[in-house]
């Protein structure tokens, strides 16, 4: 029989070698101490060696690993009050529990933990990325591939085996996996309270379900937005909750109707207690994609402190921040890919999160490796409070235990011993501009095929969804005063004639929070899968369904029914394009014409519009509009953004 293996082994070097430039360092009981940075690790590593276990079902906690200036920060409040009858109810598991009491020495007959003898897996190989030969075809050329044994930790050639991350685990995770977390908190979000802790999930899915057991009792009312994640309320209606959604814009939920809603809460018209409950997307919100840019953080934080409200924050997408969206040019990602930027700017560039701003340790923090690595690795961590994160390891220890081996053990090769923390942030910037380019080709292709007339957009700042609104007061069946069952019948009509063309879209209905409460049509896109060519086509077809359904007549869909106004040639130069067409507006004899500025310098723009003022003088003197739009391809205004930029009237 194989032993237990426990040995406490010395780290090797990692690839880290660049600090994270940072602003003045943190104040803490006038002690001052820099924040944590990617060229922090290895040293802090060296100086805490013996904080490592190996061994199986070895006890794990981020306080092992955290830098000594998180612990001189103030502690977070207690939350007593705001855990659930069901949380407050559970007990330590005995039998976790008693693995406190192992040591090295230590003949254990307590647990049920199998021999590793009698696993049939004597090794497991992954091929992955190299940076920066991040591509698929870059990987299949020039990839590593490491294997992982079952035996690596006896034999001294790794901290993580087969034999450990397949057997029975603590509930927070192997503390191998642990170190590496612990230590991307700090580098990215820098808890402002000293007593933070982090337990490992499988996945963003069942953490929220284990965090909303842990906080509501049937008949609460969760507070979310009022388009908001289809899973995520699925999971809470069953529990007996009810759901409030908050209005929203272009940039996620408006403060004011949060604040709102909580300073006028009537319990006994709602039959419930005020609702102190809050789950958000901040980042590329699914399914509206709203990103929610650091003012908008700090307001919603502010009246968390105000209601005494608990954060969920759920950021599958925080890593997924892109790069403004510019009408007709699309982003390239070279290969090899070497960052346009440092770690060090990467980071800072990114908007902070509500647990970095987070002072009282009212926010849980949902992260996960799906929409970063594979959503197949089901394996994800939750950080907050060491209060709220132990009613969360209770939880976790009676249902999903931990992730699976599997799937720990592959991570653990690829993160800490293929590419550390600087290759990971260099493998998220990769996929960052992966998914800028495809924001931009479903946008382009939206501004080429869809009819503008009932169509508009806000073009997506992160994520992967892209939401666009139909107009519904210019369908056929409209009419003033339609029901709810109305509304859903042309929704579904809208639906379907997607469907008959061979394009499957999203109804915006499956993601309202209040059910029945629909006042605006939309319909979500996603630009994470499709190739390219598969993208465009889609939109195309889109464009067709709506032209169809709305009885609008079927252009050219290669300009939009464009044919006027100016364009880019080839080159990116731009070039006048004479209208023949009459305007609508006939009383003022005037003619329309459209400026269409899509990749050219602003210099060369303004010139052009100059040559075209001048010809529109010469045409029709003293009567001609020019309306450019730099921004917003739509003729009718954005969602949420009802501002169209005038750029002169000829006199």
């Amino acid at each position: 029989m194989a032993p237990h293996a426990d040995r406490d082994m010395e780290v090797t070097g990692v690839t880290d070698t660049t600090a994270v430039a940072v602003p003045d360092p943190v104040v803490s009981k006038t002690v001052k101490h820099p924040i944590f940075t990617v060229d922090d690790v290895f040293p802090h590593r060296q100086e805490n060696a013996s904080a490592l276990k190996t061994g199986v079902a070895a006890f794990s906690s981020a306080d092992l690993f955290k830098s000594k200036g998180a612990f001189r920060k103030p502690k977070a409040k207690r939350f007593d009050h705001r855990i659930s009858i069901e949380s407050a109810a559970r007990q330590p598991s005995s039998l976790k529990g008693a693995m406190k009491y192992f040591r090295p020495d230590m003949i254990s007959l307590c647990g049920g933990l199998p021999s590793s003898d009698y696993f049939p897996f004597e090794s497991m190989s992954v091929k992955v990325p190299s940076a920066p030969h991040f591509s698929e075809p870059a990987t299949r050329e020039t990839g590593n591939t490491l294997t992982s044994g079952k035996h690596d930790i006896n034999n001294g050639t790794s901290q993580f085996d087969l034999s450990v991350a397949l057997n029975y685990g603590q509930s927070m995770g192997p503390p191998q996996l642990m170190r590496w977390i612990t230590e991307h908190t700090e580098i990215v979000h820098d808890p402002k309270y000293s007593d933070w802790d982090i337990c490992m999930t499988s996945g963003s899915t069942s953490a929220l379900e284990v965090a909303l057991r842990l906080f509501c009792n049937r008949g609460d009312y969760l507070i979310t937005e009022e388009y908001s994640f289809s899973s995520a309320m699925e999971t809470a209606r069953p529990m007996g909750l009810h759901l409030l959604g908050i209005s929203m814009d272009e940039r996620g939920m408006l403060p004011s109707a949060l604040d709102e809603v909580l300073s006028n809460w009537d319990v006994n018209a709602r039959k419930a207690p005020k609702p102190f409950v809050m789950y958000t997307v901040p980042t590329g919100q699914n399914p509206t994609a709203s990103t929610q840019d650091t003012e908008r953080r700090k307001e919603i934080y502010a009246i968390a402190e105000k209601h005494d409200l608990y954060i969920l924050e759920d950021e599958p997408y925080y890593f997924l921040q892109m790069d403004p969206y510019i009408p007709g040019h699309t982003h390239t990602v070279p290969t090899p890919f070497f960052p346009p930027t440092t770690v060090p700017q990467f980071l800072s560039a990114l908007i902070p999160s509500f647990l970095s701003l987070d002072t009282s340790g009212r926010v849980l923090r949902l992260d996960s490796f799906s929409k970063i690595l594979a959503p197949g690795s089901r394996c994800g961590w939750v950080t907050g409070p060491t209060q709220i994160i132990e009613r969360f390891i209770r939880n976790n220890e009676v249902s999903s235990q931990t992730p699976s081996g599997f799937s720990e053990i592959a991570l653990y090769k690829l993160l800490e011993e293929n590419w550390g923390h600087k290759g990971f942030l260099e493998w998220l910037m990769f996929i960052r501009a992966e998914y800028t380019r495809r924001r931009d080709v479903i946008v382009n292709a939206c501004e080429r095929y869809l009819p503008t007339e009932v169509a508009s957009w806000t073009p997506p700042r992160a994520g992967m969804f892209h939401w666009i609104e139909v107009d519904l007061m210019k369908h056929p069946k409209y009419h003033k005063g339609i029901n709810q069952e109305e509304f859903l019948a042309i929704e579904e009509q809208v639906f379907l004639a997607g469907v008959e063309r061979g394009v499957l879209l999203a109804r915006g209905s499956w993601f309202r929070a209040e059910r029945g409460s629909d006042k605006a049509l939309f319909m979500r896109t996603t630009f994470a899968a499709a190739s390219e060519e598969k993208i465009q086509e889609g939109i195309e077809r889109m464009g067709r369904a709506l032209r169809s359904e709305f009885g609008l007549e079927q252009t050219d869909s290669a300009t939009n029914g464009v044919t006027n106004g100016i364009t880019t040639n080839g080159h990116g130069a731009v070039e006048l394009v004479n209208d023949r067409q009459p305007a609508a507006n006939e009383q003022a004899g005037a003619r329309s014409h459209s400026i269409r500025c899509l990749n050219a310098p602003f210099s060369a723009r303004i010139e052009t519009m100059k040559l075209y003022a001048a010809s529109v003088r010469e045409q029709v003197p003293r009567q001609a509009a020019i309306q450019t739009r730099l921004f917003t391809r739509t003729s009718k205004p954005t969602w949420r953004n009802r501002i169209t930029q005038r750029a002169t009237r000829v006199r």
